[in-house]
């Protein structure tokens, strides 16, 4: 089974970024080629109508057997409002919230984003886990998309 990937809205902004691009255009290659499954939600997708065209461009060409839509769900507010409550981060990280409770409640693999300060932090990502192990799911692998590179052998 491919492992599925949610993805949030710093990736697809990172494809057209110069540093970020180097790892984030090789991701997306192997979602492209179907290596993953690729996770998005209803709140990457609000967060992506003031992005960019060419954004929004990359949003589209993705094939549908290769995503997965994430509807936002009673269960991810409520798991996304703890998060707050519980100080892991501040009132105006909400979004970023509801990426992480979204992938946590939808089983995903990974979640992966380029947001060092609010999500890949180990300080916030063992925050965000104990509150998931409290409410009865699984720790949530958060990584950016530098740890998705392939490295061939010489």
């Amino acid at each position: 089974m491919k492992q599925r990937i949610y993805i949030d809205t710093s990736v697809f902004g990172g494809y057209f970024d110069e540093e970020f691009a180097e790892h984030t255009i090789p991701l997306f290659e192997r979602f492209k080629n179907g290596e993953f499954k690729l996770l998005f939600s209803t709140v990457t997708q609000d967060e992506l109508e003031s992005a960019p065209e060419q954004v929004r461009e990359l949003v589209k060409s993705l094939k549908v057997e290769s995503t997965e839509f994430l509807d936002t769900v009673d269960d991810a507010v409520n798991l996304a409002t703890e998060y707050i409550n519980e100080g892991v981060v501040g009132q105006t990280s909400y979004a970023d919230c509801l990426h992480i409770a979204l992938a946590t409640i939808n089983r995903a693999d990974f979640l992966v984003s380029w947001n060092f300060k609010h999500i890949v932090n180990v300080q916030r990502i063992r925050g965000y886990n104990s509150i998931n192990i409290k409410n009865g799911y699984r720790q949530l692998e958060i990584r950016s998309p530098r740890e998705f590179e392939r490295y061939e052998d010489d």
